[in-house]
């Protein structure tokens, strides 16, 4: 899948999420990715977290931190 479509649909989820508390909110973002993406998907939204595939789209803050929660513990 193309970066940038990855990186538009991880913003939308976290449009969703961005009126709930900020914490509230990258949980449930991570929970979202967690149950809802296959692996591949979460693969590369974390490369293009990282820098390792550009997109010409920015990633939302809250994808960002949701995605260092996925580097720590969640399934990749």
């Amino acid at each position: 899948m193309e970066a940038d479509d990855v990186v538009r649909m991880a913003n939308q989820i976290a449009q969703f999420f961005a009126v709930y508390p900020e914490e509230d909110a990258i949980e449930g973002i991570r929970d979202h990715l967690e149950k809802f993406w296959p692996p591949s998907m979460r693969k590369d939204l974390l490369a293009t977290a990282n820098g390792l595939a550009p997109s010409a789209v920015p990633l939302h803050p809250l994808v960002l931190k949701a995605a260092g929660h996925l580097r720590a513990g969640g399934p990749e």
